[in-house]
């Protein structure tokens, strides 16, 4: 499985896309800026992104990006997929009985498998809606606390 740094500010980056939908469509710097990204970095993900159909994009001056779907429609499987990859655990390659088969078999059947069952199931189930509700907790949390 590989969560990368690609995928993490990907998801970021969709999070403020989403949470600021009701504009037109937002630039890359101001997104950049905001998530403390490399500017370059990002045009590499959101490329990957709308080549994915996952944003759309609109040129010049008041171009920018905005979502292709609805935060409800877009998956955090669909996400990292698109920017990392499989992200399962790997298979392991059943050598003979001879040569650690059974323990091998052991090994991808009671730990492997279910991993990945629950990680697909788990990814496949979150969705960019739920993430940007999640932030939006977070920053309720931040503007009740009280500094001393």
């Amino acid at each position: 499985m590989n969560f990368s740094k690609r995928s993490r500010y990907g998801i970021r980056a969709l999070i403020y896309l989403a949470w600021h939908s009701d504009c037109a469509c937002i630039q890359l710097n101001d997104i950049a800026e905001r998530n403390g990204i490399s500017l370059k970095y990002l045009e590499q993900i959101f490329a990957a992104l709308r080549k994915a159909g996952i944003v759309k994009s609109i040129k010049g001056p008041q171009g920018g990006y905005f979502l292709a779907g609805t935060p409800a429609s877009i998956r955090v499987a669909d996400i990292v997929s698109v920017l990392d990859g499989n992200y399962l655990l790997e298979t392991e390659e059943i050598p003979s009985e001879d040569n650690g088969g059974a323990e091998a078999l052991a090994v991808q059947s009671a730990i492997i498998d279910p991993v990945n069952e629950y990680i697909d199931q788990f990814l496949n189930t979150l969705t960019l809606k739920d993430l940007v509700e999640r932030s939006e907790q977070y920053r309720e949390a931040v503007q009740d606390m009280y500094y001393i």
